[in-house]
């Protein structure tokens, strides 16, 4: 049994070592954790956690007292409720929940007005939670592998949406209200169950669209500067002398660690204990310009 489960209250060896070496960030990945040790929430000072690939089934409720806390990483958990306490947060800029068994977010989650990139793919969610439209900050929602069938009316007052994925969900038809979305520059709607495509003039500042694996015939109608993934795409861009198009980041690029670099849009800064799948890309790799 690891040292994590028969103390479960305390901090492992290693972990108390990395604060005594001044550190402002927990590693606790890849270490098997049924939930939390308290210690952890009794850090005030801690701005990293990262907790990834851990088993963890539970948050206390006390993590709210983790009150500098900017990045939160939670994914590849067994995490099926998210407690009051995380919504708490007043610093929390990052939030990775991938592959957990959420089926939605807390009323609460809407007082995270500081968060702006939220991972939540490969979760159980059926519908598009409502607390996310009051953050208008948040620049990067990463919710592919969902249950999702329609978007909410409502979806333009995300104001601050840059980048939105939703691969790997059930919509059968281009959600009318992301015609409104003017300021996307990343949309991803890959392995979905699309027949075809409105005009898409009128998404101005986007910049890369992913449809691959949609019963689709062709390419949609774009403006010229936009990166298309998807049937048809290769021979629309050779038409405009475009190189052969490759697929939008999906998994936050671990190279990044400066929560001040400009990385939002692409989710940099997640957990490092579990890597991403090897096909990753960087945004600025999959359209060049994109991070400016």
């Amino acid at each position: 049994m690891g040292i994590a489960e028969s103390m479960p209250d305390e901090l492992p060896s290693d972990a108390e070592e990395q604060l005594r070496n001044g550190e402002e960030q927990l590693e606790l990945s890849g270490r098997r954790l049924r939930r939390l040790p308290s210690a952890v929430c009794a850090l005030s000072r801690l701005q990293k956690l990262y907790v990834s690939g851990t088993g963890l089934r539970e948050l206390p409720e006390e993590i709210e007292e983790l009150r500098e806390l900017r990045i939160l990483a939670l994914d590849f958990n067994k995490l099926e409720r998210l407690p009051d306490g995380l919504c708490r947060l007043p610093r929390l800029t990052r939030l990775y929940l991938g592959s957990n068994r959420l089926p939605a977010l807390p009323n609460d989650f809407a007082q995270l007005q500081s968060l702006r990139c939220l991972w939540i793919e490969g979760n159980f969610l059926r519908r598009f939670p409502r607390p996310l439209l009051r953050l208008v900050a948040l620049q990067s929602l990463q919710m592919g592998d969902n249950r999702l069938r329609a978007l909410p009316a409502e979806l333009p007052r995300m104001t601050g949406l840059r980048g939105l994925w939703l691969y790997g969900n059930r919509f059968e038809e281009f959600p009318p209200a992301l015609l409104r979305m003017g300021r996307l520059h990343i949309l991803d709607l890959d392995r979905n169950r699309l027949g075809g495509f409105p005009d898409l003039h009128p998404l101005r500042a986007l910049r890369v669209f992913s449809y691959d694996h949609n019963p689709v015939t062709g390419p949609p109608r774009v403006a010229d500067t936009v990166f298309l993934v998807g049937e048809g795409a290769v021979e629309r861009m050779a038409e405009r002398d475009e190189p052969t198009p490759r697929p939008p980041p999906r998994r936050p690029a671990r190279v990044f660690e400066d929560e001040e670099e400009e990385d939002l849009l692409i989710g940099g800064g997640s957990s490092r204990a579990l890597g991403p799948p090897v096909d990753s890309l960087c945004a600025l790799e999959a359209a060049p310009g994109l991070g400016t």
